[in-house]
């Protein structure tokens, strides 16, 4: 935990100190308060003991009242120092919380593919968010609970030792008795908060997952499935939580006990020093405020340290995230991919998913300028990896891609995806607007030309049907809208981007057979001047390809036109295409 905490303090810190002013302001404002806070209770002693002297009562009156007035203009200045203080801190740590959920969110999206596979969306949303509610909850504990305390603490030792020695001597053993345990007492407890944290996130990351999928629980009756399993993580939760909470009140027990001996016993000691003529009645207004302050103080610090350690706990997750390396970088100096003709050249690549797992393997492939190919072949062939890689979703395991003479892996990636337009075979679409979703690829795009890429690609006709038309709001994921329309949505999208490079994977899956008629002509146009790869199972719709590709168990089996593999004698193709087209017409 040490280490990570520690990671985490310094990512904390690095943001903090941009605004280093502001923090040292509130801290000095904040000790600035606590001290006089503790003065205070000097100048009630003085009012006792004056009162309590014998003497002319008016002379006693002028001089209580004055001592008054200094202790009230002392309140005064302490109440203003706290209230300025609060103003700094509520500008400082809002500033510092968007600055770490900024962070979060570029430190997310900087990684991989492979990375948000792995990790359920609920999950992190969970890290980003407590992340930044740590920093909150971190930056309250020191300016109002740990910064108080030390100042408190240490006056306070210090004035009851310049009344008597044993005073303040019993006191700072007992402080140092009751900061120790409680200390080890957190650190023990913090490896089962570590628990508790990793539990609630199974449970976020699991209710995640069946909202994501409520359709599939719902028509596939597993709603009770669901809440059974639901439950466990829950009972896990409570288990937990029941655990941590249970142990935290048994301590807690134990720490009022303390500072019950501790308030007896000052005032018992305060009886046997005013019975010896050494205490005033002052004194023991004054021990009283400060066995107040002490038991106010040091109950907190248990609480303090432990909400410390959850604190810490609660940022680990993103800590971890903000300190991983992203699986892809761009290798410096990495230059911006140049476009000029759009050709493809595979060399030799080798790429496994995990040892065991080799999806290519010394798989050439050269795709010329201007050139629409198709690759089919088996669920599983590697088709679908090899798009991947041409994106760089993946790094290599051997061989080179190249784009008109450019190795891929040496030009930034954001040049790399702004050179090439994906339709993917299931599109997911931003809760924002259609509108938004079409101009994603190109920004700066005019509402005409959203309409026009719109025509082309048919979805204006459903658009202007929508009560809001083109600023619908189309539902997370797009789930407002049909698959076909959700496709039609991202053709548009990428008929708009104009990439000199185009992607289709599976594009017209989940168009109807009329639908379908529209778009390929759409299609044509979008691929005319371009390099294109398309994906398809149905052969139907890559007959006009200037070379169909066969592959199977990473390697190219079979290539040619229609025609010519059409006419191979137990060609694979031959065979897939009798399979979906003779088959169909017996």
């Amino acid at each position: 935990m040490k280490s990570k905490a520690l990671e985490t303090i310094k990512i904390y810190w690095s943001h903090v100190r941009k605004h280093g002013a502001a923090f040292f302001i509130i801290c000095f404002l904040t000790m600035a308060a606590t001290a006089i806070e503790v003065i205070i209770p000097v100048y009630f002693k003085k009012i006792i003991d004056i009162i309590a002297a014998s003497g002319a009562r008016e002379l006693m009156f002028k001089a209580a009242v004055g001592v008054l007035i200094i202790s009230a203009v002392l309140g005064f200045l302490r109440w203003a120092l706290w209230r300025v203080a609060v103003l700094f801190d509520i500008r400082f740590v809002s500033q510092l919380i968007a600055e770490l959920n900024n962070a979060s969110f570029k430190a997310l999206h900087r990684h991989s593919f492979l990375f948000f596979t792995n990790n359920f969306s609920g999950s992190l949303v969970k890290k980003v968010n407590y992340f930044s509610r740590a920093f909150e909850a971190i930056s309250d504990n020191v300016f109002w609970n740990l910064l108080p305390l030390v100042v408190n603490m240490t006056m306070i030792v210090i004035i009851l030792f310049t009344r008597n020695f044993g005073m303040g001597l019993g006191t700072l053993i007992w402080l140092l008795v009751f900061f120790v345990l409680n200390f080890f007492f957190s650190t023990w407890k913090y490896k089962f908060d570590v628990m508790e944290t990793e539990a609630v996130s199974k449970t976020t990351a699991f209710l995640a997952d069946t909202i994501t999928n409520f359709s599939s629980l719902k028509l596939f009756n597993g709603y009770q499935r669901e809440v059974k399993s639901f439950g466990k993580l829950t009972g896990e939760v409570r288990k937990k939580s029941q655990f941590a909470w249970s142990t935290e009140e048994w301590f807690n027990g134990t720490s009022s006990l303390l500072t019950v001996i501790l308030q007896f016993g000052l005032l018992w000691l305060a009886v046997r020093l005013w019975s010896k003529n050494i205490f005033t009645p002052g004194d023991f207004v004054l021990v009283e405020s400060y066995v107040i302050m002490i038991i106010g103080q040091s109950w907190q610090f248990g609480r303090m340290i432990r909400n410390f350690y959850r604190s810490f706990s609660d940022a680990e997750e993103m800590t971890e995230i903000l300190m991983k390396t992203p699986d892809i970088l761009d290798v410096p100096p990495a230059k911006e991919l140049a476009v000029c003709g759009g050709r493809l050249e595979f060399k030799k690549v080798i790429f496994c998913y995990h040892e065991t797992r080799k999806i290519l393997d010394n798989f050439d492939l050269t795709v010329k300028p201007g050139e629409k190919i198709a690759l089919i072949g088996p669920s599983g062939a590697g088709k679908t990896t090899v798009v991947k890689l041409l994106l760089r979703n993946f790094d290599l395991t051997g061989g080179h891609i190249l784009i008109d003479g450019q190795d891929i892996a040496r030009v930034t990636q954001e040049s790399l995806w702004k050179s090439i337009s994906l339709v993917p075979q299931d599109p997911v679409l931003f809760h924002r607007s259609l509108r938004e979703n079409i101009r994603y690829g190109r920004p700066t795009a005019s509402d005409a030309e959203v309409s026009k890429a719109s025509q082309l690609a048919h979805c204006h006709e459903f658009i202007e049907d929508l009560p809001e038309g083109y600023d619908t709001f189309v539902g997370e994921r797009g789930i407002k809208l049909s698959g076909g329309e959700r496709q039609r949505v991202a053709i548009a999208r990428a008929i708009l981007r104009n990439a000199p490079i185009l992607v289709l994977d599976e594009a017209t899956s989940s168009l109807d057979s009329e639908s379908e008629g529209f778009i390929q002509d759409a299609l044509e146009k979008l691929m005319h001047d371009k390099t294109v790869i398309v994906i398809a199972h149905r052969l139907s719709t890559i007959r006009k390809m200037d070379r169909i590709i066969f592959i199977d168990d990473g390697k190219i089996k079979e290539e040619g036109t229609h025609e010519e593999l059409e006419k191979k004698p137990d060609g694979f193709y031959r065979h897939l295409w009798e399979l979906q087209a003779g088959g169909f017409m017996k």
